[in-house]
């Protein structure tokens, strides 16, 4: 977390402004009851994220873990660093994301997928998803996409790519 902290106030520092995303449901371990190790400062130690913490998440009705927020969070967390010196704002962006018009490609694909999944269960197709596999629209069994939980390795190909397109730093331990 001080390296984050660090990093967001030499971009404020820089350029007077910084803008934080986040996803949903990062971090639920540091909110979930001090279950990190910290820092001399308290901040808990950016290696120890988790996307979840298994076996200790409340579900909804249909199975979803119900996560904390991370935003308000590090809203605090930032408020708690700059003390008064810049404007903290924390903008859920969820409904405004929903109610903006998809872009083409995204429209072609989800209609795409409705309408796999209505032949589906026309077909008589039960417990299965509708997805691509390798540029084919197939149908997956839900059993096999939920058997294990996807994370992503902050030290792997795929953070590093998403990393580096985005020009951030790595704050990896």
């Amino acid at each position: 977390m001080t390296k984050l902290l660090t990093y967001i106030q030499d971009v404020f520092d820089k350029k007077g402004h910084c803008v934080v995303c986040v996803s949903e449901g990062a971090a639920q371990n540091i909110l979930n009851e001090g279950s990190v190790d910290t820092d001399a400062s308290g901040y808990p130690i950016l290696q120890d994220l988790d996307i979840l913490n298994e076996g200790s998440v409340d579900t909804d009705a249909s199975g979803n873990p119900i996560l904390q927020d991370v935003g308000l969070y590090l809203r605090s967390a930032l408020k708690t660093h700059f003390k008064g010196d810049a404007d903290i704002k924390y903008i859920d962006p969820s409904y405004m994301i929903r109610a903006m018009p998809t872009c083409p490609n995204d429209r072609v694909y989800c209609k795409v997928l409705g309408q796999g999944a209505v032949h589906a269960a026309f077909a008589g197709y039960t417990d299965c998803t509708v997805g691509m596999a390798n540029t084919h629209y197939v149908y997956l069994p839900i059993s096999t996409v939920i058997q294990a939980p996807r994370k992503v390795n902050p030290l792997g190909r795929s953070w590093n790519r998403l990393v580096t397109s985005n020009c951030q730093p790595s704050l990896a331990e």
